[in-house]
């Protein structure tokens, strides 16, 4: 196990560093082009080199790089051009936010995936197996700008039961959260089931199941210790991976209800061109990314333990 760490822990560090330098040759080695970013189209020439001066951009690119990648891996990633304060002032409270969100979103898609998918994929053929495979690729097809805005008219406009936005102007409010996650959970609990189901299924045919259940043994016991376990290691990894979606493919989600998290900054950085708070972004991600992978891997030995000596 600690051989296994040892070696995703490199891999995860190796993949960083191929990302930053990437982050740095597109967004930094032309110090012009950032000075540009930073004052504004209508300054003089002699201001950008007065300020490419005064912040480092005329040392050379490698002794750049290595103090610019010193200060993203103590969180320093400069001051935003839109919000005048240091980019981590903005960063991490969004962050925050959708971590809140992505764990309600979490909290009800993986347990209502992994339930739909264990009871289709247990009676396979039947009515139910297929009224799931019905309803998880109709939800998945729909992109979440369109159910977002279906949501809203039935909720908000017709009903009147929810509000329209997730400002939270007047602190955290559990009420303004119920819409972003309904829309994120329809949208993504379909893949989870569906992948479930088949995996559940594929089990349930094995020779070791049909045995034990020839054997005698208790139905529930067969599928909660030797069923399930099995059938989970193909889940997980779409489960893992739907971190790296709630992280910053919920851009249009939250956008759309206003809610202030990781992939509403994002897109505003991108708007306004606030390049020091899209690399922050953008390191953050492949770091969440890289990390979410490494647990899979650490994951998989535990639901799999063959897969240790592999």
């Amino acid at each position: 196990m600690l051989i296994l760490l040892a070696k995703r822990a490199l891999q995860m560090l190796l993949t960083m560093l191929a990302v930053s330098i990437l982050v740095f040759l597109l967004l930094e080695v032309d110090g012009g082009s950032v000075a540009v970013k930073v004052l504004g189209p209508y300054t003089s020439d002699e201001q950008r080199q007065i300020w490419l001066e005064n912040n480092g951009y005329n040392r050379p690119m490698l002794v750049r790089y290595f103090d610019w990648l010193a200060g993203m891996a103590v969180g320093d990633f400069g001051e935003s051009i839109r919000f005048k304060v240091p980019v981590s002032d903005v960063l991490w409270p969004r962050l925050l936010n959708t971590a809140i969100l992505g764990g309600s979103v979490f909290l009800v898609m993986v347990p209502l995936g992994l339930t739909f998918g264990v009871l289709a994929g247990m009676n396979e053929g039947s009515f139910g197996d297929r009224a799931l495979t019905f309803v998880s690729v109709f939800t998945t097809s729909i992109p979440e700008f369109a159910s977002a805005v279906l949501l809203s008219f039935v909720f908000v406009f017709w009903l009147k039961w929810l509000p329209g936005t997730s400002g939270m102007s007047d602190g955290f409010s559990w009420i303004q959260m119920i819409l972003p996650v309904m829309v994120l959970v329809l949208y993504g609990f379909g893949y989870i089931s569906r992948m479930m189901r088949a995996s559940m299924a594929e089990v349930m045919q094995t020779q070791y199941i049909r045995t034990a259940v020839l054997k005698g043994l208790p139905y529930k016991r067969v599928i909660g210790r030797h069923a399930l376990r099995n059938a989970l290691i193909a889940p997980f990894t779409v489960i893992i991976l739907q971190i790296n979606w709630l992280l910053s493919g919920v851009i249009v989600v939250e956008f759309f209800f206003g809610y202030k998290g990781f992939g509403s900054l994002l897109l505003e950085a991108a708007l306004n061109k606030d390049i020091f708070v899209i690399q922050g972004c953008a390191m953050v991600a492949v770091f969440v990314a890289v990390g979410t992978q490494t647990l899979a891997d650490i994951g998989y030995t535990y639901l799999n333990p063959r897969i240790r000596f592999s």
